[in-house]
């Protein structure tokens, strides 16, 4: 599987990153936001931030972290997913889709045996 192997899951882990960040920007200020005009709900992009730098250069011990926050995003998605009406329930819905991409491509780095680094 090549994919699996180098530099596959690194990619998809920091596109998927960048895209969920976006997305939670748009939605909370633009798209569907709980006010109008935009929410302070925008400040769940904070912890999202904070993982961007490890994760665009490959740090291990970032990749462990964010394997964690990112079950954070999958329960607000399912939540809104099921308590919103579209348009809100359909970027819930790409949300939990980002986040398990996310998911998904940090356990396979971090599978595939990535260097400790001290």
């Amino acid at each position: 599987m090549p994919f699996v192997s180098g530099a596959g899951p690194r990619r998809v882990a920091a596109v998927s990153l960048i895209a969920l960040i976006f997305l939670c920007l748009a939605w909370e200020l633009w798209l569907a936001p709980l006010r109008p005009g935009g929410s302070w709900l925008v400040l769940k992009v904070l912890p999202l931030l904070a993982p961007l730098f490890g994760i665009l250069h490959g740090r291990p011990y970032t990749y462990r972290w964010v394997s964690l926050l990112v079950w954070l995003y999958v329960m607000e998605a399912l939540v809104r997913m099921t308590s919103e009406g579209p348009p809100a329930s359909w970027l819930a819905g790409l949300e939990l889709l980002l986040a398990l991409m996310l998911f998904s491509a940090v356990v396979l780095h971090i599978r595939n045996g990535s260097p400790p680094q001290v």
